[in-house]
Parts: C-alpha cells; structure tokens; sequence
C-alpha cells in the first residue's frame, strides 16, 4: 500500500482485472504492431481466465497494414455493445484519449482502465498504469499475464512477440532493454515461429509498396546539414504506385538510416480536410538521444516517444519544415 492507503498502481491494475467480468479492450487509431498484437493478447488473456471481453477497432481503421493479416481478430466489434456500460474499458498503448476511436466508451462512472508505455501519457484512467520504462505495452500485457496465472498459447505468444519487434525495431531500438530479450525467449519457447513472423512482418511486401517506397526516396529533402532527411508523399503518389495508406510505413526508418541524420520526417497527405487546407500525417523518428521528437509532436498536438512520435498538421509544407527546422535548433 501507498502511504494514503491506495494500491500501486501496478496491484490496482491487477485488482481491477481480477475483479471484473466483462471488459471491452480498445487501442489508438491507426493501430500498429504493437497496439494489435497488445490488444489481441490481452483478448485472449482475459478469455483464457473465463472473463467476457470484447475487443473493439473502429471501421476507419480498416483496412489494417497487410503486414498484420495473418494476427486473428477474435470477438471483434466495431460499435459500442449493448452493455457497455456492465463493462470495465482496457485502453491499450494510448498516449491520451484523443488519439483513439475508443474515446467512445468514456463516460461519466466508467471504469476505464489505461496500460501503456508512452512517457508522455496523460493518465486519463481512472486507473493507470503506464510504464516508460517498459519496451512496448505489449511487454508490459506479458507481465500483467503472469501475474494473472496465464500461460502463452500459440495465439498470444505471436501476438506479443509482433507487438516487441515492431515497438523495439527488431531490438534495434534505445527501448530495447534486457526485460525484452526476456519476453523473447519464453515467447519462442511458447512456440513462436521467428522466422516466419519476420517474413509476414517484414519481408512479404507488395510491389505497390516498393514504389511509394521509391517515390518517396526520389523526394528526399535535407536541412541543416543534415540533421533533417524528410520526404513527402501527396495522394497522388499513392495513387500512381496504387498504394494503400499503409503502405508509406517504413518509409521514415530509411530516412532515418541517412548518414548525418538526427531527425526524419515522413509527411502523408490525408484524405481528410481541415480549414480548407489539406491535412498531413507527420511521423518523426530521432537516431539517438539528442533530440525528443516527442517534444516537437507535442508542440502540434501529437505525442510518441522520445525516438519515435507523430503529429497531424494543416500547415503548408514550407511553413512545416521551418517548423521543424526551428523545433530541431531549439533542441542543438
């Protein structure tokens, strides 16, 4: 117990989980490895204990990256249920409650219980458990796992390896700390098939998608000496390589790979309009510790990690690179 008397928030978790009996499990918008394969284990965690729960992704978030087709999605839903308000709500590996369709379950005496690893999150929960330390949330559902007395099947053991692989970059990643190595090992022992995830995930790849892929190479932009390799796609570069949406991810890692580099940036025009002014998506990712991409997602009403975060923005593209351009000197 604290000294006020109230539970960790790690037993307050654990507590909560025990306790209920009927959950609904959401996680960000556009969700990636780590959010699905978070938010598929902890399905399949909680039914393994007998426990209704129902895992919820909003239709705009369909089609999901192709990179991710072979993950089950079981007892999917894509509206609130009839009983949602039965239900105590698992937010998985969200920042804030903005940048999730899941926002849709909030209401006045919900339990909304919120287990992430963004270091920037807001602690919406009315219990929360968020650990930056963590490598990805899906190592965090793997220690919540043991704690509930479950064992890894097939499904989950794939499920959370996918959410550490991609969230740590193969470990290639700052965030990969001996905890994740941990987790891989009982994963493959669970029965995890590395190589066949690795080519699902990583290498069994579109031709479409080689061709944004080129696309966006053909545009590289450099600032700063440098220190800022960014590439921008309009939808028309999806569309002469007939390219879905998804396709663009990776794109930003190559960036990031450029001699020089401390900062890239991808930025995707979105379908969506706002004031008028078409709408971007911006990823960002650092190459080491010297600058919090975070902070310069924040400033746009975005967030991430300190090597790995994004924003969505109206702004035109020379008045965004000057804003990343003075975001970066701020940080030199």
């Amino acid at each position: 117990m604290s000294e006020d008397g109230a539970l960790p928030d790690r037993e307050h978790v654990l507590a909560e989980l025990r306790r209920a009996q009927k959950f609904v499990v959401v996680t960000h918008e556009h969700p990636d490895g780590d959010a699905l394969g978070s938010l598929i284990a902890m399905q399949e965690i909680l039914s393994a204990r007998g426990q209704d729960s129902l895992m919820f992704i909003d239709p705009s978030d369909f089609p999901l990256p192709e990179e991710y087709d072979f993950l089950p999605l079981p007892r999917l839903i894509d509206v609130p249920p009839d009983d949602v308000v039965e239900r105590t709500i698992l937010f998985l590996d969200c920042g804030n409650a903005d940048r999730t369709p899941g926002r849709v379950f909030q209401r006045p005496g919900a339990e909304i219980v919120n287990i992430d690893h963004h270091h920037d999150n807001t602690r919406f929960g009315t219990i929360n458990y968020v650990r930056p330390e963590a490598s990805c949330t899906a190592e965090i559902v793997w220690e919540l796992m043991h704690e509930l007395d479950v064992r890894p099947d097939p499904t989950i053991a794939e499920a959370l390896y996918v959410g550490l692989i991609t969230d740590t970059g193969r470990f290639m990643y700052e965030n990969t700390g001996p905890r994740a190595h941990v987790m891989a090992a009982e994963l493959i022992d669970a029965g995890v098939d590395v190589q066949e995830i690795s080519r699902r995930v990583y290498e069994d790849v579109p031709y479409a998608k080689v061709a944004l892929l080129a696309r966006g190479l053909e545009k590289i932009e450099r600032y700063d000496g440098g220190r800022l390799t960014m590439t921008a796609l309009d939808a028309a570069d999806f569309t002469d390589a007939g390219a879905e949406p998804s396709y663009s991810e990776g794109l930003v890692d190559v960036l990031r790979a450029v001699r020089g580099t401390l900062v890239a940036a991808l930025v995707r025009e979105r379908t969506e309009e706002g004031d008028g002014r078409p709408l971007h998506k911006v990823s960002l990712r650092a190459t080491d510790g010297t600058v919090d991409v975070s902070r310069i997602a924040r400033a746009q009403g975005g967030g991430g990690h300190r090597q790995a975060a994004g924003f969505t923005t109206g702004m035109a593209h020379e008045e965004l690179v000057g804003f990343l351009r003075d975001q970066l000197a701020a940080q030199l």
